[in-house]
């Protein structure tokens, strides 16, 4: 009995799925430009191979759950193939879901750092991306950059790999501002990238084996981030600034009053006032950071430099790519230096 009630709801999903693929398949063939519009005999004959191609691959999941349990790890080929098969479909948030279901399987069967993850996290990353969920994206983005860490030696290409990926993500992400954050957090994500590039370089520069390409990569990902911050901040008012100076002062202030016998006596009282130093403390707080950042682009600079004179592995267009990044960043340095005298102005 148990057996046949089993039967009967897989029977009824399979249906209910073919019958809202039905639907998704017809809307898809209707969303298409007019110029490139099937007949309507060519729309019911793709929508029903594309619910027949449905049916035999959940038949096909079905039927390895049954025999090799839910959990195996054959169903991390089908779910990746399914989800896949929505790609094409750009059907994206089910290709989401069955990628997702690949992953958990993987998890379960190779562990939390396993190589097998990574193809399919970078499905997510780009199935996700066509949706446009960045928060997910941003998740995946570092779910990625762990694992890969935790797999690969920092000499390994497929750990720079993750590197240059992991970067090039958090510096989109500042400069689109595509999580939404507010000045500070925005802020705070620029300089954690700064330091995670910081820290990468000065691994990479203690590598004998290093390629010259990858390690400029990497030095171009932190000046980018450095003169976004730089930018940033040049433009923002001095006022934004956290002062070093207390904001507010106590003064003590008196006058004369007369008292209920009519006699003249001296009344103090304390109040609390702007501090007249507060407003140049953020200047200088200010001016204190933009030079941080500002260092830190003619610290890359010089290091462009040593790359450029210490590797003959660099081709002419490299070299020659390289030495007008090196003239465009200390002419850029330059401005944020003069920036940075023209406080009065910010």
């Amino acid at each position: 009995m148990v057996n046949m009630l089993r039967k009967f709801n897989y029977a009824n999903i399979i249906n209910l799925c073919l019958f809202l693929l039905n639907i998704i398949a017809v809307n898809f063939l209707h969303a298409q430009e007019p110029s490139v519009a099937l007949s309507n005999g060519s729309e019911e004959s793709t929508a029903l191979e594309i619910s027949r191609e449905v049916t035999a691959r959940l038949g096909y999941i079905e039927n390895m759950q049954g025999e090799l349990g839910v959990y195996d790890a054959a169903l991390i080929e089908a779910y990746s193939d399914f989800a896949g098969f929505y790609m094409e479909l750009e059907d994206y948030s089910n290709a989401v879901r069955f990628y997702n279901e690949a992953l958990q399987i993987a998890r379960i069967n190779t562990g939390l750092y396993s190589e097998q993850q990574l193809p399919i996290i970078e499905a997510l990353i780009n199935n996700n991306g066509k949706l446009k969920e960045w928060p997910e994206v941003d998740d995946l983005h570092q779910l990625n950059y762990h694992i890969s860490s935790r797999l690969y030696d920092f000499s390994d290409s497929k750990y720079l790999t993750a590197v240059e990926h992991f970067g090039g993500w958090k510096l989109r992400v500042v400069q689109e501002n595509l999580l939404d954050l507010n000045g500070r957090r925005l802020l705070n994500t620029a300089e954690d990238l700064s330091d995670f590039y910081k820290m990468v370089i000065e691994s990479a520069e203690q590598q004998v084996d290093i390629k010259p390409e990858r390690l400029l990569r990497m030095v171009y990902g932190k000046t980018e981030t450095d003169l976004t911050l730089a930018r940033s901040i040049a433009a923002t008012p001095y006022t934004s600034f956290e002062g070093t100076a207390s904001r507010y002062v106590n003064q003590t202030r008196c006058q004369n009053v007369r008292n209920s016998q009519g006699q003249v006596v001296r009344n103090c009282f304390t109040v609390q006032v702007e501090n007249p130093r507060y407003r140049q403390s953020q200047r200088d707080a200010k001016q204190i950071i933009l030079k941080r950042y500002n260092g830190e682009i003619t610290r890359s600079i010089e290091r462009l430099h040593h790359i450029m004179d210490n590797n003959n592995g660099l081709t002419n267009g490299e070299r020659q790519q390289l030495e007008i990044r090196i003239v465009e960043l200390a002419n850029e340095s330059e401005q944020l230096l003069r920036a940075a005298r023209r406080t009065l102005l910010f």
